[in-house]
């Protein structure tokens, strides 16, 4: 099959958008190293497959299972490894921000303190 000349400016393009696939593909470059070799393998698809990947809306948090399964679907793809990579470069993203600066929409961050700073004084 014959891919169309306007996919790959298209791909780059979605690098540029956080509500896409494209954009999680580049984030898990810059912060992982992945290549899109590694992508592909790790999906489980071939690069032409993760270059229409990359074109796909992000699955939203209030609907994440249902968006999920429509891509994997379409794709015919195991959504777990899609999951894992999207929930890990989402908490990359999150933990590489500068303090007061918040993560992309559609991103989640959580953080666990198991104290105060007013409580790192000994009581004695």
């Amino acid at each position: 099959m014959t891919l169309p000349d306007w996919l790959k400016p298209a791909v780059r393009k979605s690098q540029d958008h956080t509500w896409t696939l494209g954009y999680i593909f580049e984030m898990a470059h810059r912060l992982e190293g992945k290549s899109p070799e590694d992508l592909a393998a790790e999906l489980g698809c071939s690069l032409e497959t993760l270059d229409w990947l990359a074109l796909c809306r992000r699955p939203e948090e209030d609907r994440f299972a249902e968006h999920l399964r429509l891509i994997t679907d379409r794709f015919d793809l195991a959504p777990l490894p899609l999951v894992r990579l999207i929930r890990r470069v989402e908490s990359l993203i999150a933990f590489s921000k500068p303090e007061g600066q918040e993560a992309p929409s559609g991103s989640m961050s959580l953080a666990a303190r198991d104290r105060d700073d007013d409580d790192c004084e000994m009581d004695e």
